[in-house]
């Protein structure tokens, strides 16, 4: 049952992403701080309970994580400049 709310928790993560890039604000920005935290939380949980695929996952988490903070990343810079 966690595989499919960490699934649409992620996706809902780099959907909500690529929205607060293209129109940043700080309260996007903690909402995305927040999906980012229970996507890490869930695959934390998956990790835990079927440790056979391990690799795998940590492989993809580590995408995940990387393409998720590039982004997040450029909206606060985004959102810095647009206030400064």
């Amino acid at each position: 049952m966690i595989l499919p709310i960490h699934i649409i928790i992620a996706l809902a993560s780099v959907i909500f992403t690529s929205y607060v890039f293209l129109s940043p604000t700080q309260k996007k920005l903690r909402a995305t701080y927040g999906l980012i935290g229970l996507t890490l939380a869930s695959g934390i949980a998956l990790v835990v309970t079927s440790p056979a695929h391990i690799i795998q996952a940590c492989v993809s988490g580590l995408v995940y994580v990387c393409l998720v903070t590039i982004a997040t990343v450029a909206a606060r810079l985004k959102l810095a400049r647009m206030s400064a």
